[in-house]
């Protein structure tokens, strides 16, 4: 980690300081609720369009079957 250590107690507080200044977990969990709140719409535009598609294929069977 690149630390110093002049003695103990200086160890762990470069390692905790070191910890509070990487982003990078956070960033990776930003992104991680970007990635299930994007999932989470695109499944739910996907449901709402199925349904439609389903509606629009009964009403053309039913109008199919008036006309026989």
């Amino acid at each position: 980690m690149g630390i110093a250590a002049s003695g103990y107690g200086d160890f762990n507080m470069g390692i905790v300081k070191a910890l509070i200044a990487d982003e990078t977990a956070a960033t990776g969990i930003e992104y991680g609720l970007l990635a299930s709140f994007l999932a989470m719409t695109l499944l739910g535009g996907f449901q709402v369009l199925a349904n439609q598609v389903d509606d629009s294929f009964t009403d053309v069977s039913e109008k199919y079957e008036d006309a026989q």
